[in-house]
């Protein structure tokens, strides 16, 4: 296995999709990878050890990284045998959800810093040894919201739109050093985490937002959001593309490249049409148990 397992080194593994991608390649039963599974705080790699069983310490190593520091990235580089990534897993992530007058710029640089800039940190880590060797895979763990704007999330679309853009625009060069790039768009991912943050939100006080918005974000915004993770929302484990259910909304901007039929058409739905709204997810819940 030594000699031909291919380093997988996969960031954000504490939970959900990170967690279930990590234990899933260790359990390879050909072992053809030797992943190393990252988070930032290792009080919380319980949950991930449960799930690797018998592959901890065999096709599976857990160590610490905090894709925001440039020595953090260097050191989890200087665990790794010779230091070579074949396949990186741009899996780190924060979320960021509420009115933007109530939003710190603190608060959306963090975002950016671990979203965007924090995946761009490893990519320039690991790119100088792929090339080298004239061979590697980029995966990066996009959103829908990398592709289509949401309300209320807009500083958390805008750092997915970045990657979308960089790593787009990199892919082109990066096919002349036989270096592939994959970019993971997924819809809603059922987790703990995005629970908690919908929780944490609902009482938040965001302070110098006027009253509408606010009335807006809490008796509109929220119940809408809950009500799509509780009817469309994937596992970590189905996540390996674009959610399909999202399709006829990102049509909308292929169908009008200027966004205005988007905006127009969601707009109308969450403020005028909630019971629409409402109607049309559990549709799409109630399509996911009969597939075509």
């Amino acid at each position: 296995m030594a000699g031909t397992a291919r380093t997988v080194l996969i960031s954000g593994c504490s939970s959900g999709i990170g967690l279930q991608l990590a234990a899933q390649l260790a359990r390879d039963p050909r072992q053809r990878y030797q992943v190393v599974a990252t988070m930032w705080d290792l009080e919380k790699k319980g949950t991930l050890e449960a799930a690797a069983g018998e592959t901890l310490g065999q096709t599976l190593t857990v160590a610490q990284l905090d894709v925001c520091s440039d020595e953090s990235v260097a050191r989890c580089l200087r665990c790794i045998p010779g230091g070579e990534v074949d396949v990186l897993v741009n899996n780190a992530g924060v979320g960021l959800v509420g009115p933007v007058e109530g939003l710190s710029l603190p608060a959306m640089q963090n975002i950016f810093d671990t979203n965007f800039f924090g995946a761009v940190r490893l990519v320039k880590a690991v790119l100088p040894g792929m090339k080298r060797r004239r061979q590697g895979h980029i995966v990066v763990v996009s959103s829908v919201m990398g592709l289509q704007g949401v309300v209320f999330n807009e500083v958390y679309a805008a750092s997915k739109f970045a990657l979308e853009g960089f790593f787009e625009s990199l892919a082109v060069q990066l096919l002349q050093f036989n270096i592939f790039i994959t970019l993971v768009e997924p819809g809603p991912v059922a987790t703990g985490f995005e629970g908690k943050l919908l929780e944490q939100v609902a009482t938040a006080e965001f302070p110098g937002t006027d009253p509408d918005t606010l009335h807006y974000f809490r008796d509109f915004y929220l119940p809408a959001s809950s009500e799509l993770f509780r009817s469309v929302g994937q596992s970590p484990q189905d996540v390996a593309q674009t959610n399909v259910r999202y399709t006829p909304l990102t049509a909308l901007k292929a169908m009008n490249p200027s966004g205005s039929l988007y905006v127009r058409i969601t707009h109308r739905l969450l403020f005028r049409w909630p019971r629409l709204l409402h109607l049309g997810l559990r549709c799409l819940a109630f399509g996911r148990v009969w597939p075509r």
